[in-house]
């Protein structure tokens, strides 16, 4: 039996790139799912659900990555981080980051 791999490359749209809240944000929802998530820019390879690791990326807004799933929940993991990165990483409230520095 093979394991479920899926993949997508999305472009940072924070105006402040992958820091320590939306890096804290996606480990936090990659780590629901019992695939194995990685995080590609240019010649690194992460563990997605690694604050550190996804903070030593670097990914400044315009960055492309790719996050990879490999498991049973493999689609679900890459739609849902898609999702995530391509909404700005809102907060609880809804508004983005770029919106909720605009006062």
């Amino acid at each position: 039996m093979t394991e479920e791999k899926q993949s997508a490359t999305i472009t940072i749209i924070n105006p402040q790139g992958l820091h320590m809240r939306p890096a804290y944000l996606f480990a936090e929802m990659a780590s629901r799912f019992s695939s194995r998530i990685e995080v590609v820019k240019d010649d690194m390879r992460i563990d997605g659900k690694s604050v550190l690791s996804i903070l030593t990326l670097g990914a400044t807004q315009g960055s492309q990555v790719a996050v990879e799933a490999t498991g049973p929940d493999a689609e679900a993991a890459v739609a849902e981080l898609v999702q995530l990165v391509t909404s700005g990483f809102p907060d609880e409230s809804g508004k983005t980051e770029a919106e909720a520095s605009h006062f």
